[in-house]
């Protein structure tokens, strides 16, 4: 299965279950461990395991592989390992506290920012 339609039936998965905040992020030029990671923001405990079972449905009927899944129950983050992709599907809190989207951001880092904003001083 290609990048591209596995990473858009990940996403058409999320949206079927009404997933929020749905993000997609490129990492190839930061990690060789895997290609996209995908954010989804659930409501309720409920909810993330719904969606966790419905992407690893979908993906597999697409002809993809799940590698893994980790947390699940009564969590509020799961991470599904589809190989080239991993999905974080997260409650508002998690999502706020760990920040993925900044983590892999494209922005310098703040060490960087910090010597340029003394050199200009």
């Amino acid at each position: 299965m290609r990048l591209t339609k596995l990473s858009k039936t990940a996403v058409t998965a999320l949206d079927d279950i009404k997933a929020r905040d749905i993000v997609v992020i490129d990492v190839r030029k930061r990690v060789s461990l895997y290609d996209t990671i995908i954010i989804a923001t659930a409501d309720s405990h409920r909810q993330v395991s719904a969606l966790a079972r419905h992407l690893c449905d979908r993906v597999k009927e697409g002809g993809g592989t799940v590698l893994g899944v980790e947390g699940g129950g009564a969590s509020d983050w799961v991470l599904v390992d589809c190989g080239d992709m991993v999905v974080h599907i997260m409650q508002p809190a998690a999502r706020a506290y760990y920040n993925l989207e900044e983590l892999w951001s494209a922005a310098r880092p703040a060490r960087a920012a910090k010597s340029a904003d003394r050199a200009a001083a």
